[in-house]
């Protein structure tokens, strides 16, 4: 493994000034929320982890030369915004609980490699992680081969009901939510948010107040707009975040090329949530309370923490098998049985470095 950008003569920007030309792209692209792009800031300084999640930009500049063996590696069109955080559950067209990747805001045409050596150093870097970091890139390089010889959607109720009890919404939980939605601060929307939130909603439902909410890591600073609606006797909630290129395009010099987030989402191994869409430059989703990320106890074990990690290379296999499987599956079987554990070691010190940069 080459390691980071020093050890191949390449230094680059430092961190603070690729976030001040990112920013600045990012103001041509949306009206940015400047109070949350401060929160942002701020929430920078928690831990590496959670700068991971914040700084995806700087991924999309530095991954190449960060673990350069792997950047001509087949490429694929991938989440890029991988991380431990970015799966949850929804409900199919038939009602089906599915689990998965659901944020594809990064979406872009990437070398197949970086979207597992970014979920394998969001496993290293996570708080109070007790993994053992070989045995977790392993689990995510078993279930991804997996995803791409048999690749289907993640059903909580066929193959993956050993993840029910970790997603179950109990009445606490559905309480909190609510109060959230209650707490939301109410907003006038610009006219093409509250258009496409009114367009998201049954015909026959009324829209009681728009809000705005802070929410994410990464996406933190771009709009966010609710309508909270009143519909058959109980309340219904709908998003409309706004939608912006890939800062994979960003980093590559392509800015203002078209999100391909849909085709992820809608992607041929998957059985996509029907509420989520595109319109008017806005992403639009339902927001639930029983739409979940896996909640595992705190004393979970090693054994069913690493059944996740692969449940998650499984997914993320399945994603990119719509491509060319059988290409990725030659390079993948081509490489050192640690090739995964070295590149996300490389990786989560690079963003260690960044990290230490920003909060120092």
């Amino acid at each position: 493994m080459a390691g980071i950008d020093q050890m191949n003569g390449n230094a680059g920007p430092n961190f603070k000034a690729d976030n001040e030309a990112f920013e600045a792209w990012l103001r041509t692209q949306c009206k940015v929320v400047e109070d949350d792009l401060a929160f942002k800031h701020e929430r920078m300084s928690k831990d590496a982890f959670t700068f991971l999640r914040a700084t995806y930009f700087r991924w999309a500049r530095r991954i190449e030369a960060v673990c350069p063996e792997l950047a001509k590696a087949r490429a694929v069109l991938s989440v890029g915004d991988t991380h431990i955080e970015n799966f949850g559950t929804w409900r199919d067209a038939d009602g089906r609980l599915v689990w998965g990747i659901n944020d594809f805001d990064e979406a872009a045409v990437i070398p197949y490699p970086f979207d597992l050596v970014r979920l394998g150093a969001s496993a290293r870097l996570a708080p109070q992680s007790m993994l053992d970091t070989g045995d977790a890139a392993r689990a995510i390089a078993t279930g991804y081969r997996r995803g791409l010889e048999q690749p289907r959607p993640t059903l909580l109720d066929e193959q993956n009901v050993w993840m029910r009890p970790f997603v179950v919404c109990s009445d606490a939980d559905r309480a909190k939510f609510w109060n959230e939605v209650e707490a939301y601060p109410t907003v006038d929307p610009p006219a093409d948010a509250a258009d496409c939130l009114r367009t998201s909603l049954p015909e026959t439902a009324t829209v009681e107040r728009f809000v705005s909410r802070r929410k994410g890591g990464g996406g933190l600073g771009r709009p966010r707009y609710i309508a909270i609606a009143a519909w058959r006797g109980g309340r219904i909630v709908r998003e409309a975040k706004a939608l912006i290129s890939s800062a994979w395009e960003w980093a590559h010099g392509d800015g203002a090329k078209t999100s391909a987030f849909l085709d992820l989402a809608n992607g041929k191994f998957r059985s996509p949530d029907p509420f989520l869409r595109e319109s008017a430059g806005f992403i639009v989703r339902r927001i639930a309370a029983d739409s979940r990320k896996i909640d595992l106890p705190d004393n979970a074990g090693a054994e069913l923490n690493l059944k996740l990690l692969d449940a998650m290379g499984f997914d993320l296999g399945a994603i990119h098998g719509a491509g060319d499987p059988q290409a990725i599956l030659k390079d993948l079987l081509s490489r050192p049985d640690e090739w995964l554990h070295d590149a996300a070691k490389a990786a989560a010190e690079s963003v260690k470095q960044d990290f230490a940069e920003w909060h120092g």
